[in-house]
């Protein structure tokens, strides 16, 4: 039974939520505010969480960030901000995904059973390229033996093209891979603003790529050195 924490304030959305997402293989507990949701988190493990931002005693970007110092558990924001300065500070500070209101349960449903899918995939093991070491196992990821922190979405998009290095990957290949079983769930902003993450992390210069090199009109490519 996968457990599933569901922050937010709206009484009959959350309702609404609970209602779809609870199956026989999944159990929402939904809280109304941050103090509450601390304290679920406090009680149990969880195998998903989805935040809302705006919450009555604060923002769920805070909570994010709290998370995010000791878990990688897989956590989806729920929110009306839908500005793309909503949507990159909102994946900078940890999170899986990004949900804008209004939406459709339907698809709410596709992209939560996504993520529960992804935590039991299992793991390919360490490689190592070109003075990058990417232990996918232990989640441990340095280039020239520095230590570099990577999301759990940036980690997926990495796991997909070094997994795939030399060969060209469509955009609507990387959306399907890293986020969704389909690109139509996905805000294909959010795959520009994953890639510029990593190139920040990894390319001595970002603007001119060595390795995450972008074939324009396609998609991306991890290329071999």
């Amino acid at each position: 039974m996968k457990k599933i924490l569901l922050l937010e304030d709206d009484g009959a959305l959350g309702r609404g939520i609970c209602l779809a997402l609870d199956s026989g293989s999944a159990a929402v507990t939904r809280c109304e505010n941050l103090l509450q949701g601390r304290q679920a988190l406090e009680a149990g493990d969880f195998d998903l969480l989805i935040l809302d931002v705006n919450l009555p005693d604060g923002s769920g970007l805070d909570l994010l960030r709290q998370i995010r110092r000791t878990s990688a558990v897989p956590v989806i924001l729920l929110t009306a901000n839908d500005m793309e300065t909503d949507i990159v500070v909102g994946l900078e500070s940890g999170a899986d995904d990004y949900i804008t209101k209004p939406f459709s349960l339907a698809v709410l449903r596709a992209r939560v059973n996504a993520q529960l899918r992804r935590g039991t995939l299992p793991q390919a093991g360490a490689l190592e390229l070109a003075g990058f070491s990417f232990d996918f196992d232990r989640m441990e990821f340095r280039k020239h033996g520095v230590p570099v922190e990577l999301s759990k979405t940036e980690q997926r998009l990495l796991r997909v093209l070094v997994e795939n290095r030399g060969t060209t990957l469509p955009r609507e290949t990387l959306l399907d891979r890293v986020w969704s079983d389909g690109a139509e769930y996905v805000d294909e902003n959010a795959l520009s603003v994953t890639v510029k993450r990593l190139r920040d992390k990894l390319e001595d210069t970002p603007s001119k790529p060595q390795y995450l090199k972008t074939v324009y009109g396609i998609g991306y490519t991890w290329a071999v050195k």
